[in-house]
C-alpha cells in the first residue's frame, strides 16, 4: 500500500488498522424490511446540463445555541472508524461504520426503540472490509454503502433492499477504493468517487441499467486522496481531492465536453480531508485541511472565482473535516482537533465563523460525518479512541 504521509497518514494508518431525541424524530426507519423503495438502483441518470450556476452562496443564517448531547452507539470491540452519517427525512440518524476487531462492515439506525446493529459483510479479520464507508439513503429510507476491501484492494458497494443486503465488487482491476465516497441519484443510481492506489489515479464509477462503469478523472500524478463527491440535481459529478504530488487542493466536474480539473489552493501543503457540498444552482463549496499550518480552511466558487479562508487556527486542527450546507447556504463543518483530541463544530452567519467543542473526553473525533437537520441542528457521529474504540454520536437540541 503506497498510501502514507506525515499527520495525515498517522489518521490514514489508524483508519486502516483498525439522537436526534427531541420533538424532529416523528417517524422512525423501517425495522427488519428495510429503508427505501424496492430497489436501490431504478433508473438511469437523467440528461445532465452543465456544473456551474451564477449565484454566490449565503442567506439564513444555521442554529447556533442550543446543548450537545452525547451517546455510545457501539462498544463492542474496536468499532466506529470510517463512519458515514445520514438522517432519514424525519431526521433519525443511520451510520455505516467498520468493526476493526472482527474486520466487518458494519450499519446501524435508531428508532423509538433505541439503536438497532447489524453487520452488512462479514467475509473476516483477514479481508478486513469495511474501509472507508460512505452511507447513502434512498428518499424512503433504503441505506447503500460504499466501502473498500483492504485485503482483496477492491471496491466494494452494498444496498439493502426487503430481501436484505446485497453486496457486490465495483471495481477490482488493481488496489482501488480507498477514499470512496458514494452519492444516488434522485431515482436511486449510485455513484462513487475513489482512489486508484496502483497507479494513482482519481477514478469515478457509476451504474446504469448496462452495468457499472469505471473512468479515470485525474492521472497527473498522485491525486485522488481523501476525495468527495457530490452531484447536480440533474446527475453531473463534481469532486474535491487532495493532490499528493504538489500538495495542493483540486476540485474536478463533469459536463457535456468530459471531466475538467482545476487547483483550488496550494499556498503550501493543503487539501486533504477534503468534504465538497453543492449549493442547490451548483456553486462548489469544501472544507479542507492546511498541514503546513495545521489549520481548519475553507474555500467556495462563485462567479468571480475561488475563496480561500482560515476557519480554525487555534492549534493544529482540520483533521478529517466534514462540510454540510443549509439549504441557502450557509456552511457547518465538523473537525478534529488534534492538539486536544478533541471533536469540534464551527459553523457560519453573519457574524462570522463561531467553533466550540462537542466532546474532549478522551481521543475522540476521529472519522467525523456530519449532517444538518432540517431545521438547522447539527449532528456527528465518529470514533472514539481509548482502549477500545467506541462509535459515538453527538446531536445538539434547545435543551
Amino acid at each position: 500500500m503506497k498510501i502514507s504521509k506525515s499527520r495525515s497518514s498517522i489518521a490514514v494508518a489508524v483508519v486502516v488498522l483498525l439522537v436526534l431525541v427531541s420533538v424532529v424524530f416523528i417517524t422512525p426507519l423501517s425495522a427488519g424490511v428495510g429503508n427505501a423503495s424496492t430497489s436501490a438502483a431504478i433508473k438511469p441518470y437523467t440528461a445532465r446540463v452543465g456544473n456551474m450556476s451564477t449565484t454566490a452562496i449565503k442567506t439564513a443564517p444555521i442554529v447556533g445555541a442550543g446543548t450537545w448531547h452525547i451517546q455510545t452507539v457501539d462498544s463492542t470491540g474496536d468499532v466506529g472508524f470510517d463512519t458515514s452519517l445520514q438522517l432519514t427525512s424525519t431526521n433519525w440518524p443511520a451510520i455505516s461504520y467498520m468493526d476493526a476487531t472482527k474486520g466487518t462492515l458494519k450499519y446501524t439506525y435508531k428508532s423509538a426503540t433505541g439503536w438497532h446493529t447489524e453487520t452488512v459483510d462479514n467475509t473476516g479479520c483477514a479481508t478486513m472490509v469495511g474501509a472507508g464507508t460512505s452511507l447513502q439513503l434512498t428518499p424512503t429510507g433504503w441505506p447503500a454503502i460504499s466501502y473498500y476491501d483492504w485485503r482483496n484492494g477492491d471496491l466494494k458497494y452494498t444496498y439493502k433492499d426487503a430481501s436484505g443486503w446485497h453486496n457486490q465488487v465495483v471495481d477490482s482491476s488493481g488496489d482501488v477504493g480507498f477514499f470512496n465516497k458514494l452519492q444516488l441519484t434522485p431515482t436511486g443510481w449510485p455513484a462513487i468517487s475513489y482512489y486508484d492506489n496502483t497507479n494513482y489515479d482519481l477514478k469515478y464509477a457509476y451504474k446504469d441499467a448496462g452495468g457499472w462503469h469505471t473512468e479515470r478523472v485525474d492521472s497527473s500524478g498522485d491525486v485522488g486522496w481523501y476525495t468527495s463527491l457530490q452531484l447536480t440535481p440533474t446527475g453531473w459529478p463534481a469532486i474535491s481531492y487532495y493532490d499528493n504530488t504538489n500538495y495542493d487542493l483540486k476540485y474536478a466536474y463533469k459536463d457535456a465536453r468530459g471531466w475538467h480539473t482545476q487547483v483550488v489552493d496550494s499556498a503550501g501543503d493543503v487539501g486533504s480531508y477534503t468534504s465538497l457540498q453543492l449549493t442547490p444552482t451548483g456553486w462548489p463549496a469544501i472544507s479542507y485541511y492546511d498541514q503546513t499550518n495545521g489549520d481548519l480552511k475553507y474555500t467556495y466558487k462563485d462567479a468571480s472565482g475561488w475563496h480561500n479562508q482560515v476557519v480554525d487556527s487555534s492549534g493544529d486542527v482540520g483533521f478529517d473535516t466534514s462540510l454540510q450546507l443549509t439549504p441557502t447556504g450557509w456552511p457547518a463543518i465538523s473537525y478534529q482537533d488534534w492538539t486536544n483530541v478533541d471533536l469540534k463544530y464551527t459553523y457560519k452567519d453573519g457574524g462570522g465563523w463561531h467553533a466550540e467543542v462537542v466532546d474532549s473526553t478522551g481521543g475522540v473525533g476521529w472519522s467525523n460525518s456530519l449532517k444538518l437537520t432540517s431545521t438547522g441542528w447539527p449532528a456527528i457521529s465518529y470514533y472514539i479512541v481509548p482502549s477500545y474504540g467506541d462509535l459515538k454520536y453527538a446531536y445538539k437540541s434547545a435543551s
